[in-house]
Formats: C-alpha cells, structure tokens, sequence
C-alpha cells in the first residue's frame, strides 16, 4: 500500500509540472472571489480608503490577512504584514477668503500659505514664464500668472508646468505666487478635493513660497486679469500640520529555482483612494475607488494566490502602497527604505488605472521600454486580449511617471504599470475616475477575468525565463539600472 501512495504522489506530483503557465494563469482566478475582494475593498464601510484614515488600516488587515490565507510570507524585517510609514497631512481649518480689486474667487486650492489678513497691490507677470520676469522687479510681491503655458492651459497639462513656476518665483525673490485658469468644470472638483488636504513625507521646507495658490475663474474674468493695477485681499489661518500613522502591506514567496530564487518579481499596486469629498447630484460622498484601485489591489491578490499554489523559479515580492494618491508616498517610502536588497528586484510588475472603455484591451504603462514587451503581449492575448501601450493613447499625459512604478523606475527597476483597457480620456473614463460613482456594483467582471488571467500569465512567464528582462537600449532610465545592477554601458561605436 505504502509503495502505492509513493506512486500517486509522483504522478500527481508531475501532472502539476507539466501543466503550462497559460493552464496554471488560469485555474486560479475565480470570479466571485475577485468580487468578494472588490465589493469589500469598495464598501462605504471603508469610507473611500483615505491615507491615514482608520478605514485604510482596516483595508490593510483585510490584505494582510489574505495573504496569510493563501500562504504568503511575511515581511522578512519585521514579521508581520506590514511597513510602517510616518507621513506629515497638511490641511486647512476653513475657507480662504480671496478677492482681486473687490471681485471674489471662492474656488481656491492652496499648496502653501500661511496665516494672513491682508490687502495688498499684486504684479501681473502673464504666464509666470522665465522671460515675463525680465526687467520686472517683483521682490517681496505677490505675483499674479495664468495657469498653465500659452500652450497648454488645461488643468492637467498646466499641472507640469507648476513647479517650474514655483521656481522661477522663489528666484526672483516673490513673496507669493497665484495661478488663475478657466479649467474643465468635470476635472475641478476632483483636483480641488485631492489637494484640499495633502499628506507628504516630509514637512514642509521653510525656503519655500509663504503663499502659492491656484483659482478657478471664468474665462471672461481671466482675459481681464491683466487690463488693470491688482489689488489682492486674502485672509486666511493657514495650512495646519499633523503627523499620520500608516502602512504598507508586504509579503514574499520563494522561488523554485535554486539560483534564479535570488531574484526578485515585484508585484505592486496601491490600495488607498481619495476618501470622502463633495456630494454628487446623488447626494453620494464616499469616493470608493473601484476602479482606482481596488481592481488593482485585487491584482496583486490574484498573483499571490496563484504563485502560493504555483511557485515560479524567481522569488515574488508582493507591496501594497499606501499614500499613492497623495503623491505615490508608500513607494517612494518604501524604495528609501526596502525590506529586500532593491539590486535583486529585477522587475517590479505594478498594476493601477482610473478606469476602462475597452474591453477588448489591456493598456500598460512602459509596455514598448522593457524587454518583457512580448510577455505581457502574449499574455494578454492568450486570454482574448489585445495590449497596447499607454503611450499610443496618451503620449502627452507621461502616464509612466504618474503612478507607483515610477517610484523603482528612477532607481532603474525595469517598471512596467498594466492597467485596464482604455483608448481614451472620453466621458466613459471621466464618470468614474475620482467620482462617487466608482462603485463595485458598476464593473464587468466577466472582463475582469480575463484581464487577472492575462496578468498573471505575463507575470509567470517572466517570473520563469532564464533571461532577466532590462531596459530597452536608450531609455532614460537604464542609466540608473546600469548603476543599480554594476552593468557596464557598451562603448559607443567610433566613426
């Protein structure tokens, strides 16, 4: 009998082996587990997953706890699920109060000011571009600018501009420094509400700006901004600051391979949201983040269960962020301080998104920069999906720097972001994204499916070939990888 049990654990034991990644992609993901995540992750009860809030911690619990189910390991530093992270909320006690020559602007976003009663003459300066500041004597002034660049005034591309104005202002010794725009009334809101209380790793430096504002006004009342001598009234008790408590959520399995186990897939995504914010015409005021990001945290999910069941023959790290909307904080954090040696992550497999619109397409962030391209391509497509890179949708967001990746790209991690399908910043992208709309009762999960197959599949195969994926040639950050690694860069070819 005992000679018969040795035989049945052997062929079972090589029926597993000999199953394919595509076979092994696709046991794992079953459909209502991934609901079950999705529903509680999106509950009320979670009051939008605010960093630093109560209902985060419980967010990361329900994490941690997962991952000991399916048999994940914990944080190798600490023992447990998590990294702590100290982080410094900025927030005000009330409204500013802001007029210019009498007219108010009640729609204010602060990114500095301090405590202030005053009326005082303010300096147009245009755009607040190098070349409006010549021959202007602005020292010790409030200067007033348009948002953005003649080029671009939209909300989200004068965002970029914003810490180039904020410098050149500091230079020429500005006291302050106010933005007005005539943005998109369907982004505003949603910009207004993330910047209304920032959190940051640090506080805040003392040789920055005292006042730096950004308002929203009618176009009418922007082209008549510069017609006429500013007067600015602004009272204000200013940005207050108080010390947060939260966390990462970290887990590892080790590979099978007994070199290749040395090295390191990480599989990444954030777990907070916005949290509460303005009611919508629903009177609805919890912003639960389906989409963003519990789709992805369900992700990282999927792959833990998958490869405990699974393991592949390089080691996984799993990373659960905290912070990413106010600023990717739990990823910075965490590659200033790794539980593991960031020389022997070779990947971090990162997945986030603010929505889809196409069902047909997984949209990946850096799918075209890393040598993994054609593994995430085939994995997509095994299971009915077509990748496309971000970058043929969006050139001009830079997508790739906006999320968690970015974080281990710039430490030259080869750091790709795969994302639900989109094809556009339409309607369909807008409705959801960072509105209480984003509810988990609103989700395909039927395409949700095939979406965690393929990224799990992607994930397997690059997580067992022998070849370790880089940087393709020329990236702007394989010469960090270069440092990151000990490679040495080929000598450019002599004419």
């Amino acid at each position: 009998m005992k000679n018969y049990t040795l035989l049945f654990a052997f062929v079972f034991s090589s029926v597993l082996f000999a199953q394919t990644d595509t076979e092994v992609a696709e046991q794992t993901v079953d459909k209502n587990e991934i609901e079950g995540h999705i529903y509680f992750l999106a509950d009320d009860v979670l009051k939008g997953r605010a960093t630093g809030s109560p209902e985060l911690k419980i967010a990361a619990s329900y994490l941690a706890n997962t991952l000991r189910s399916y048999g994940v390991k914990p944080n190798p530093k600490t023992g447990d699920y998590y990294q702590q992270v100290e982080l410094f909320r900025s927030f005000l006690n009330e409204e500013i109060s802001l007029s210019l020559n009498g007219i108010p602007f009640p729609e204010v976003v602060a990114f500095d000011i301090g405590e202030i009663d005053s009326e005082e003459n303010a300096i147009y300066l245009n755009y607040g571009l190098e070349s409006d500041y010549k021959g202007k004597n602005i020292t010790g002034k409030i200067i007033i600018v348009k948002a953005g660049t003649p080029e671009a005034s939209e909300l989200r591309p004068a965002l970029r501009s914003r810490a180039q104005k904020r410098e050149l202002a500091i230079k020429n010794g500005a006291k302050g420094l106010v933005e007005i725009g005539s943005f998109e009334e369907s982004i505003w809101p949603r910009f207004k509400h993330a910047f209304e209380e920032r959190v940051s790793l640090s506080k805040g430096k003392e040789e920055d700006l005292t006042l730096h504002l950004w308002v929203q006004t009618t176009a009418t009342e922007l082209d008549k901004i510069g017609d006429k001598p500013l007067k600015i009234n602004i009272k204000s008790t200013g940005i207050q600051q108080e010390t947060l408590k939260s966390q990462n959520v970290v887990g590892v399995l080790e590979g099978t391979d007994s070199k290749l186990k040395d090295e390191y897939i990480i599989y990444s995504a954030h777990y907070d949201h916005v949290g509460i914010g303005r009611p919508d015409a629903q009177g609805d005021s919890i912003y639960n983040g389906a989409r963003d990001n519990a789709i992805g945290t369900t992700a990282v999910l999927s792959m833990a269960k998958n490869l405990a069941k699974y393991p592949t023959k390089r080691s996984a790290l799993f990373i659960l962020f905290t912070g990413e909307e106010m600023g990717l904080l739990g990823s910075q954090y965490y590659v200033q301080y790794p539980v593991l040696p960031l020389d022997q992550m070779i990947y971090c497999f990162n997945t986030d998104g603010g929505g889809y619109n196409n069902t047909s397409l997984a949209t990946i962030a850096g799918l075209n920069r890393t040598t993994a391209k054609d593994k995430m391509i085939n994995g997509a497509k095994t299971f009915g999906l077509k990748a496309l890179d971000i970058d043929e949708v969006a050139p001009e967001e830079g997508l790739f720097d906006r999320s968690d990746n970015v974080s281990f790209a710039k430490v030259g991690i080869p750091a790709p972001t795969y994302s639900t399908g989109f094809d556009a910043f339409d309607d369909e992208i807008n409705k959801y994204y960072h509105q209480a709309a984003d509810e988990a009762d609103s989700l395909d999960y039927d395409y949700l499916v095939r979406f965690y197959q393929g990224y799990i599949l992607s994930g397997r195969s690059i997580a067992n070939d022998p070849e370790r994926p880089y940087w393709i040639k020329g990236d702007k950050y394989e010469p960090a990888a270069n440092v990151l690694y000990g490679k040495v860069p080929e000598a450019p070819l002599k004419n």
